[in-house]
């Protein structure tokens, strides 16, 4: 198999990138950018750190992140699995990137940035829901920000067909991985009510 090892064999295959994939890049939210994130409700997190990387799906039922200052974003860690993947890699290296999504559009908007972790109550506070607070947010520098290409989403008909019949469980999954000690179809039973009583 042939790699390809070095930046100059990369560019190049490629060549040299469009005009506006260039001039695109912005380092604040500014007014279009801003509407157009405030609507997402969905983004996909991609850390790293010295155990590897993680990406994380993360929604929220309204924005999924909220603006301190143009170039200032905080995101609330709603309750999950307490692998704390994501989060390691901030407190350890805290290089982000985030992809927003919204239902309908083959766009989809990166933020690149510098994370910390904050657990200031104030901070917390501002996203209660339900009487409970995320234990922490993670508090989002931006250094880029730019509309990525909608090839992919165009492709894939993203938003244009439901491929979810017949796919494998999370409970079959689990069992799968586990020989059989934990999943099965009581968790898959079990999941959707134990997921409504603790989204938040």
């Amino acid at each position: 198999m042939h790699y390809v090892e070095t930046i100059e064999a990369l560019e190049a295959l490629y060549g040299t990138p469009a005009g506006a994939s260039v001039r695109k890049v912005i380092h604040r939210l500014m007014p279009l950018h801003r509407d157009w994130i405030m609507r997402s409700r969905y983004c996909v997190v991609s850390t790293i750190g010295p155990n590897g990387s993680d990406g994380s799906p993360r929604g929220d039922d309204g924005p999924v992140v909220t603006e301190l200052d143009d170039q200032t974003l905080a995101l609330p860690d709603w309750r999950g699995n307490n692998r704390l993947d994501t989060l390691r890699n901030i407190v350890e290296d805290g290089r982000i990137s985030l992809m927003f999504m919204v239902p309908g559009s083959n766009t989809v908007m990166r933020i690149n940035g510098q994370a910390k972790l904050s657990a200031d109550p104030a901070l917390r506070a501002r996203f209660e829901r339900q009487g409970k607070l995320p234990a922490t947010v993670i508090v989002i520098r931006i250094r880029e920000i730019y509309t990525q290409c909608a090839r992919a989403t165009m492709r894939a008909g993203l938003w244009n067909r439901d491929d979810s019949a017949d796919l494998p469980t999370v409970g079959q999954m689990l069992a799968e991985a586990s020989n059989g000690d934990e999943g099965g179809a009581i968790y898959d039973v079990e999941w959707p009510a134990r997921a409504a009583q603790t989204l938040w």
